[in-house]
């Protein structure tokens, strides 16, 4: 098959053949020359000055800057790993900024990367394509023919070519995503990480809560995890499960509640549609579920839906731009009726991370691959959804 200009759109690539691609050398993990281009790129996004206006690229950049990438260097310094070669990703439609951290795990790798970016108008791939060209134009970097990010409308055709030339195939999305996508055949030992629907929770112990005194903080934490992507990212929170008693829950909630809406009035602002889709949740949980509470004193900034009862069904009205559901007990063991293989991040306000890891491996959860504080849940990890990137998309030299 050729590619056809008409039907998919080169945003970014260092060679003017993507078939060719498949031809360059794999590189070992951590490849000296790769981290000093994210390294360029790290500081080219801090001096950018568009770059300030999304906080998601500012976030990006120091992900990729020298210190962090030497730390995770060391984790694997002792293993001869390279990359299985050539490396087809498929980011999500929803998060902007995902193209650019899978594209970051590949190459660390050492793969050769093609990344399907989102067809979406985010003007972060636009920004993050131009630094990366002018890195590639300006230094002696053979890394930018390593890499290509591309653009097109979900058609088998182009999803076939790529994945019959892949060693390794990612693909982030939502489940109806992946199953379509898997119609695309791949080669035999072609690896394959796929990331599907999750969904994440936030446990808030009240008694802790009220203790606390820099709400500014946590206001902006809790945006960073929900409102910065409108909830779409899958590790953003959409269930807050709180923890105490009565009289300590009400009292949190206001001084919580209070704070997220001094920080977001001026900040955020909601698409007519989504405050549809959210008034619309609410009504059907209204009507669904039995005693029910929806609490909307913030406008249509915070909808609450308030649950006196947690079953599996419950997450099935949970909705993105700002809709929350609420649940309240004294144990953390009804959260296990939600914690399915679906669960992926278990953020936490005021809660000891310790005793939730003990609760998870105690109780034998079959989901939360991640517990991280409020504030955290969109910070990048090679370690994602239980998979090691590194390992996962490189091989690993047995020497004796």
């Amino acid at each position: 098959m050729q590619l056809n200009s008409h039907d998919i759109k080169i945003v970014y690539s260092g060679m003017e053949n993507l078939e060719r691609m498949k031809r360059l050398p794999v590189r070992k993990v951590f490849d000296e020359e790769v981290c000093c281009f994210l390294h360029e790129l790290s500081s080219a996004i801090r001096m950018d000055k568009e770059c300030r206006d999304y906080p998601d690229l500012i976030t990006f950049g120091f992900f990729c800057r020298k210190a962090n990438i030497e730390r995770l260097k060391n984790e694997y310094a002792e293993e001869y790993r390279i990359g299985r070669g050539f490396s087809f990703h498929i980011a999500p439609s929803n998060v902007p900024i995902n193209f650019a951290y899978t594209l970051a795990a590949g190459l660390l790798a050492g793969n050769i990367c093609v990344v399907r970016a989102s067809t979406k108008d985010f003007k972060q791939t636009e920004i993050i394509c131009r630094l990366i060209k002018q890195i590639a134009d300006r230094q002696a970097f053979s890394t930018g023919k390593y890499i290509a990010i591309i653009q097109y409308k979900h058609k088998k055709e182009i999803t076939d070519f790529f994945s019959a030339l892949s060693d390794i195939r990612v693909i982030w999305g939502g489940d109806s995503t992946v199953e379509e996508i898997q119609k695309s055949k791949i080669p035999p030992r072609c690896m394959e990480v796929v990331f599907a629907d999750r969904y994440s929770a936030c446990v808030m112990d009240a008694k802790q809560i009220l203790k606390m005194k820099n709400w500014k903080e946590i206001a902006q934490n809790f945006y960073n995890d929900t409102y910065l992507y409108d909830q779409n990212a899958c590790s953003s929170p959409h269930l807050l499960y709180w923890l105490g008693t009565k009289e300590e829950i009400e009292q949190a909630k206001r001084l919580f509640w209070d704070a997220i809406d001094e920080q977001i009035k001026s900040k955020y602002r909601i698409e007519p549609v989504i405050a549809v889709d959210k008034l619309t949740m609410a009504y059907r949980a209204a009507i669904e579920k039995s005693d029910v509470r929806i609490q909307t004193e913030y406008a249509n900034l915070i909808y609450r839906i308030e649950l006196t009862e947690l079953d599996a069904d419950s997450l099935n009205f949970s909705c993105p731009g700002g809709s929350y559901l609420e649940y309240s007990s004294e144990e953390i063991s009804g959260l296990k009726v939600i914690a399915t293989k679906k669960f992926q991040t278990l953020s936490y306000l005021g809660s000891n991370p310790k005793d939730l890891a003990d609760w998870v491996i105690e109780e034998g959860i079959l989901g939360v691959d991640r517990i991280v504080p409020m504030g955290k849940t969109a910070d990048f990890s090679l370690l994602w959804d239980g998979y090691d990137l590194i390992k996962e998309m490189s091989r690993k030299i047995v020497v004796q």
